[in-house]
């Protein structure tokens, strides 16, 4: 059996993770009626009540005293995981498995990453060290954070660095948090493009997730909810609408994004979790859809993002989950895909579907698609056969391909407009150990990534046939 751990880094990174052990935990109950600690559980928990090593009854909904995440909670600010400490998920978590400062890392990048991660470097070793111990076959770690502020940006980064050096054999896959172009945080394009060279560097694979994206998802999930229209009522009891979840208190409004970030999390999760006839190892998402090691941002879409109270799920409304998988509404970050080129695309299927229905939609999606020429086939496939709570079924669509450049050229560009004016970046230069070549080594890689998504664009048009060109126009 295999292991994973989940490092959660900042703000942003603790709020995601605890909306994810909550699903987890709802996912796990609604399967393991009777709460016992299986193999399924222990890919993402460990039991700590010798009494039921061997089996014995342990509770997962309600109290849940006997099981613990395998986590490591970093953040330099008390509040959020104070707030979880004191929510309905404070047994799942215990002081081994927190990192907590006072004073925060200021939206300041090398704070997070050169002060405290200086300053806490051991205290981070030790916490990942001890949690990968509590593992019997550890497979991956799973990192997550913002790029905006300071501490998910710099801490969260150096935490990755970390991970290579002591664990280089362990896949380390990261989701990072990208802020909007409005983000309130000024400094938040010197953060993100320093985070991006690290990202870059150290990570195996990076599933990029934008902030607006997230905003137009969930503008929509409401729009439908309050349509009114006979079977366009929004099914409340799903993985995506998930109530409180982890948090105490009422419904706030960055949870709703969280869940569906938690939510990627549950999907590309779910072949460790449960039985599938098609199970994917995490390890192979890296070893099938990163042909090169620098290209490696995987651009998540989700679907169904919301579920019709009173629409049963005929073959055709499973065929529209496909192609709803690569339309820009159901993507994570704001891009077009018929528009761009892919080097390799994964589908992680939950529910009821059949191997049949999976390579039916592969063979009718394929001519819209343009692949590399030396990767059409280049599709890896995943089935569980566990759907998410409240919904029939679900699929997972993770793409190497071209659509990421504009999010970074947009990045670039707000990252030169703050850079030519030498904006804020005293504040930078007075973290000893920080040299303005950080920043001209930063720009610089992500300048060289995006030259490098623009050669592969370049050959695309001599890829296609004319039929599939005039389809992508459509």
């Amino acid at each position: 059996m295999t292991q994973s751990v989940v490092v959660q880094v900042g703000q942003c990174g603790n709020q995601i993770g605890c909306r994810f052990w909550d699903l987890a935990l709802r996912e796990h109950s609604h399967v393991n009626k009777k709460g016992l600690y299986d193999e399924a559980l222990g890919s993402f928990f460990r039991n700590v009540d010798s009494r039921k090593r061997d089996g014995g009854a342990c509770s997962v909904g309600g109290r849940i005293q006997y099981l613990k995440a395998r986590a490591v909670l970093v953040d330099m600010e008390e509040g959020v995981v104070n707030e979880i400490l004191q929510g309905p998920l404070r047994e799942v978590f215990d002081s081994t498995q927190l990192l907590t400062g006072v004073s925060g890392s200021g939206n300041n990048w090398a704070a997070g990453h050169m002060t405290y991660g200086s300053v806490y470097r051991e205290q981070i070793v030790d916490k990942l060290r001890k949690a990968a111990e509590h593992c019997d076959c550890l497979q991956c770690f799973f990192l997550i954070h913002s790029m905006g502020g300071g501490t998910g940006s710099g801490l969260g980064t150096r935490v990755l660095s970390l991970l290579e050096e002591e664990f280089p054999d362990v896949c380390r896959i990261v989701t990072a948090i990208y802020p909007s172009a409005e983000d309130d945080v000024i400094t938040s394009p010197y953060n993100s493009v320093l985070a991006m060279r690290e990202l870059t560097e150290h990570a195996d694979c990076v599933l990029p997730v934008e902030n607006q994206s997230l905003v137009d998802i969930v503008d929509k999930i409401k729009r439908m909810s309050h349509v009114g229209k006979p079977g366009a009522a929004i099914k409340r009891n799903s993985a995506i609408i998930s109530g409180q979840g982890g948090l105490s208190g009422a419904e706030r409004p960055f949870d709703a994004m969280n869940n569906i970030v938690a939510n990627l999390l549950l999907n590309i999760t779910s072949s460790s979790r449960f039985e599938g006839s098609l199970n994917m190892d995490l390890n192979e998402i890296a070893m099938n859809l990163v042909p090169f090691p620098r290209l490696h941002y995987l651009v998540p879409s989700l679907t169904p993002l919301y579920t019709l109270a009173d629409v049963d799920v005929p073959t055709r409304r499973l065929d529209q989950m496909f192609s709803d998988a690569f339309s820009k509404d159901h993507q994570l970050i704001r891009a077009d895909p018929k528009h761009s080129l892919y080097l390799a695309c994964a589908l992680m299927v939950r529910g009821n579907v059949h191997v049949s229905d999976l390579r039916r939609n592969i063979e009718r999606l394929k001519p819209s698609l343009p692949f590399v020429s030396w990767n059409q086939e280049g599709w890896k496939t995943g089935m569980c056969s566990v759907p998410p709570v409240g919904h029939s079924h679900s699929l997972l669509a993770l793409a190497n391909s071209t659509c990421v450049k504009p999010t970074f050229m947009e990045l670039r560009d707000r990252f030169t407009k703050l850079y030519r004016k030498k904006a804020h970046l005293h504040h930078y230069l007075h973290v000893d150990g920080m040299e303005q070549s950080v920043f001209s080594e930063a720009i610089g890689s992500l300048g060289s990534l995006i030259e490098e998504y623009h050669r592969l664009d370049a050959t695309k048009s001599r890829l296609m046939p004319d039929a599939a060109r005039l389809s992508i126009a459509r």
